[in-house]
C-alpha cells in the first residue's frame, strides 16, 4: 500500500511511529506538510499538488489534523475523500471533533454524560452563567486552545467573574465548565480504534496544577477500566463519526463524563504508559479499510 500522513511536522513522536510501523509492514509512506499542499477542485480530474508537483495516487491518508489548521485540514481530507482515497478518519468528523462546543452538544443530545457546561455572548449573563454551572470552583476553556492552554481554574467569584470577562472582551469564545473535584485532578484517555478501546490510561497533574495534560507536566499510568467507561468512550467516538480517536473521560460520582473526543490524538503518553503497539494496529485497521473501501 502507498500511505500518506498528513502532519505539520514529521519529526514528532506520533509521525515517526505511524510511518515506523507502516514501513514495517511493507507500505510506502510519504508525510506530507499538510499547509504546503493546495488543490484543483474540477469535476473532471480532481487533485492534489504538493511544493510544484501533482501528488501521487494514495491507498490510504492518515490525517493529523491539529486545531489551529482545521478548515484548511478538513478541506484537505475532503479533497482526498472527493478523489476516492480512503481516510484513516474523514473530514466531516474531524470538524466535527474540532469544535469543542459542537461535538459536547452532539454527545449531550444523545444523552451521554457530560460535565455541566455553560456558553454565553454577553457580560450581563456572567453571573447568571457562574451560577448555572454549580458556582465556583469551575473551569473557563477557550474554545481554540489545546494541550490544557487557555483553561483556568476559577476558586472563587470574584476570580471567575474576572477571567470570563477579560475572555468576552478580548472576544475570546469560551465555555465555562463545572470543577469535578472527586476526579482529584486526573482523567482517563481511552484511546479508540474502529469501534474498540484498545488502550487506556491515566493521566495526573503535577503537584500545583489542575490540569492532567502531559504537555502541561501532567503524569501517565496504566489504566483500567469498567465497563461503563468503555462503553461510553465507544459510543462518544461514534456519534462523532470517528474510526480514530482519544477520548478523555472524568471519574464522577455520577459516573463517566467526556470532556473531549480527539480527532488526532498523540501516540507517545499511551504508548509509554501501556507498553502498546498503538501505532501498529492504526496500521492493521488501514490495511483492512482500506481494502473493504477499495472493492466497493
Amino acid at each position: 500500500m502507498k500511505i500518506a500522513i498528513l502532519s505539520r511536522r514529521a519529526q514528532l513522536y506520533s509521525t515517526r511511529r505511524l510511518e515506523e510501523e507502516a514501513k514495517k509492514r511493507g507500505h510506502q509512506v510519504k508525510i506530507i506538510d499538510t499547509l504546503r499542499c493546495y488543490m484543483n477542485i474540477t469535476s473532471k480530474n480532481p487533485s492534489i499538488h504538493y511544493k510544484g508537483k501533482i501528488l501521487d495516487t494514495f491507498d490510504a491518508v492518515i490525517p493529523r489534523i491539529g486545531a489551529s489548521i482545521t478548515f484548511y485540514g478538513a478541506a484537505l481530507v475532503r479533497q482526498f475523500e472527493t478523489m476516492g482515497v480512503f481516510v484513516a478518519n474523514d473530514s466531516i468528523a474531524i470538524t466535527r471533533a474540532q469544535d469543542k462546543l459542537r461535538s459536547l452538544q452532539l454527545l449531550s443530545r444523545k444523552g451521554v454524560g457530560l460535565p455541566i457546561t455553560g456558553f454565553a455572548y454577553s457580560p450581563d449573563d456572567i453571573q447568571d452563567l457562574i451560577s448555572m454551572v454549580g458556582g465556583p470552583p469551575l473551569v473557563i476553556k477557550i474554545l481554540e486552545g489545546t494541550r490544557g492552554i487557555g483553561v483556568v481554574l476559577a476558586e472563587t467569584q470574584q476570580a471567575a467573574t474576572s477571567v470570563i470577562e477579560a475572555f468576552l472582551d478580548l472576544q475570546s469564545q469560551i465555555m465555562v465548565q463545572e470543577y469535578v473535584k472527586e476526579a482529584k485532578s486526573a482523567d482517563i484517555r481511552c484511546f479508540v480504534v474502529d469501534g474498540k478501546v484498545i488502550a487506556a490510561m491515566e493521566r495526573r497533574a503535577k503537584i500545583g496544577d489542575f490540569r492532567s495534560n502531559i504537555h502541561r507536566g501532567g503524569t501517565t499510568h496504566l489504566a483500567k477500566l469498567a465497563d461503563e467507561e468503555r462503553l461510553t468512550a465507544i459510543h462518544a467516538t461514534k456519534i462523532i463519526g470517528l474510526h480514530v480517536a482519544g477520548v478523555d473521560l472524568l471519574r464522577s460520582n455520577r459516573g463517566p463524563l467526556v470532556m473531549e473526543v480527539n480527532s488526532s490524538p498523540g501516540l507517545e503518553g499511551i504508548e509509554k504508559a501501556t507498553k502498546k503497539n498503538i501505532a501498529e494496529i492504526i496500521i492493521k485497521f488501514i490495511e483492512k479499510k482500506s481494502r473493504k473501501h477499495h472493492t466497493l
